[in-house]
């Protein structure tokens, strides 16, 4: 019995089926291909899908497998001007880990995804391209019908579109990709082999010039391998030609001036059009989409596979819960609503990376470090304006932004100064275990499929603990106690010690005692005074149902 059939195996669908495949829920992913798929474009995870892989499980492996981004090469006529490291003055901070995104080929990433999702007893399932859907709303069973080109059809009771910009479950829904799509900007792109010595493997290598670009960087984890991206060669008319290895080796010496020779090997060539797109929908009855089903934009700053990965870990928990009883179908609608606004948001600042870089390259020096801003790592997207928002603004939702001039436009949902409020990310904070001692972080506590609530001050002790009694089930819903340096927890005490204050500054308590739940994706749910108990009873019950919930409302009364 399938309970979601995700169809396409890239990082989107992969992402989401082990976050299902974790919870417990049965879930069957395919894909059209024959072989498992493999594409050269995304060059890796940015800050956020970093913290979003280490929930999951694989993100010591994504590092060891990749690489830090390289500092940045840059010519003109063949001659170095310029290099530039975007993050050198960067460093991680208490409440984000990953202060940069990791350069990893998707392939790879595809791989250790794959591994953790065979863990879990779920793999692939190649050569399924789905060519019929039939009761999307569900028959009288509650499933979706999905018909392949062969082999036997599924019946789920979700399916979930992550098959790409082409995607067949959005055309067989109807739903519409609205946007625009610009001819004239093209790229040719593929994984080529170099013959050793002929560049230095530490450095993204990019030349442009009038006439056309070259850009070469290193593949981590291969002795030879470079992402090769170019403007591509064009006919008498304009028309951009089909990549070649040929072609690269012409546009290799054309503008870097290397012979073409020392280009030995070319393989997962594409040709890359600027398209910018979206679905006016996410949803049609049972069935969803995700990634580049849903969205696709340029690829200026590297938001296309994250923004799918993001998608997915926000749908994940949402099917487990209401999949389990524990929350009612209304919770799926946040999906789209939470979703949609950061996808438009996203076409937005990409297609002005892109502006900017088309600027930059003009002159030399210039490159693709111009796309790079604070907005790119994703650690500012939230959803201020959803109605998992405490207090939600409606009105939010259209003046979202990811920088801090929009970080007033979400609604005041009980957070102290500087602290976060609902629909935010929620920080992490280095910490220690209140038993052992022993290093360890808020989003340590956070990773893995259950809601948390935290309790600052020793007012939040009776709340946690008429938490644990009424949503005790299986860890679904933890609690953890954030002890200051000044108190000295009891023997065996579980909980964090805030021994630096980094816990309380991130979340703005201002030394109140406070209760803060933060759902599964690792956002703010709500923060309230310890004494409110009845909001944070409300809004747990809104993602968890639990028949303990009453008798902790009446124990405390009305907060």
């Amino acid at each position: 019995m399938t309970d979601v059939l995700i169809v396409g195996a890239g990082p989107t669908g992969l992402t989401l089926a082990c976050d299902l495949a974790r919870r417990g829920i049965a879930v069957r992913i395919v894909d059209k291909s024959p072989a498992y798929p493999r594409s050269s474009r995304a060059k890796g995870p940015n800050p956020r899908s970093l913290e979003v892989l280490a929930d999951l499980g694989v993100v010591d492996e994504v590092l060891a497998a990749g690489s830090a981004p390289l500092p940045m090469r840059k010519y003109r006529d063949g001659l170095p001007v310029a290099d530039t490291d975007p993050y050198a003055d960067c460093a991680p901070a208490p409440d984000a880990p990953y202060d940069r995104g990791w350069l990893i080929p998707q392939w790879r990433l595809e791989e250790i995804l794959r591994d953790r999702l065979a863990a879990y007893g779920v793999r692939v399932e190649l050569g399924a391209e789905a060519v019929a859907l039939t009761d999307t709303d569900g028959d009288e069973d509650g499933r979706v019908g999905v018909t392949f080109a062969a082999g036997p059809p599924v019946r789920a009771r979700y399916v979930v579109g992550c098959d790409g910009a082409h995607s067949s479950v959005r055309k067989l829904l109807g739903i519409a990709f609205e946007g625009k799509s610009d001819a004239g900007l093209a790229m040719v792109c593929g994984d080529v082999a170099l013959t050793d010595g002929v560049l230095a493997r530490d450095r993204w290598h990019q030349w442009f010039d009038e006439d056309g670009a070259v850009m070469l960087c290193p593949i981590p984890g291969t002795p030879s391998g470079w992402w090769f991206q170019a403007g591509p060669e064009r006919d008498r008319e304009g028309r951009p030609l089909a990549p070649s290895q040929e072609g690269f080796r012409r546009l290799l010496t054309r503008h870097t001036g290397i012979p073409g020779g020392h280009l030995t090997d070319a393989t997962l060539l594409s040709m890359y059009r600027v398209n910018v797109r979206m679905a006016d929908r996410y949803r049609a009855g049972r069935v969803f989409l995700a990634g580049d089903a849903a969205h696709v934009h340029p690829i200026a700053g590297g938001l296309g596979m994250n923004t799918g990965i993001q998608d997915a870990f926000n749908l994940g928990w949402k099917l487990a819960q209401v999949l389990a009883g524990r929350a009612a179908p209304e919770l799926l609608d946040t999906y789209e609503e939470e979703r949609l606004p950061v996808a438009a948001w996203t076409l937005d600042i990409t297609s002005e990376s892109l502006r900017a870089t088309l600027t930059a390259i003009r002159k030399p020096g210039g490159g693709l470090d111009s796309a790079i801003t604070p907005e790119t790592a994703g650690l500012g997207v939230g959803y201020r304006w959803s109605s998992l928002a405490a207090a939600p603004d409606s009105d939010a939702a259209d003046a979202f932004t990811a920088d801090s001039d929009a970080a007033d436009a979400g609604p005041d949902t009980g957070g102290g100064p500087g602290g976060p409020r609902s629909g935010d990310r929620a920080p992490d904070a280095p910490c220690l275990d209140a038993a052992t001692g022993a290093p360890t972080s808020l989003f340590r506590t956070f990773a893995g499929p259950h809601l948390t609530v935290l309790g600052f001050g020793p007012g939040s002790a009776r709340a946690l603990r008429e938490t644990a009694a009424a949503y005790g089930d299986a860890g679904a819903v933890r609690t953890c106690r954030v002890y200051g340096a000044d108190e000295v927890p009891g023997d065996g005490a579980a909980g964090v010690i805030d021994d630096r204050g980094h816990a309380r500054a991130a979340y703005g308590t201002g030394g109140a005692d406070t209760v803060v739940v933060i759902r599964p994706d690792n956002h703010v749910g709500i923060v309230a005074p310890a004494d409110a108990v009845r909001p944070v009873r409300e809004y747990l019950g809104r993602l968890h149902r639990a028949d303990g919930a009453v008798g902790m409302v009446d124990a405390v009364g009305q907060g």
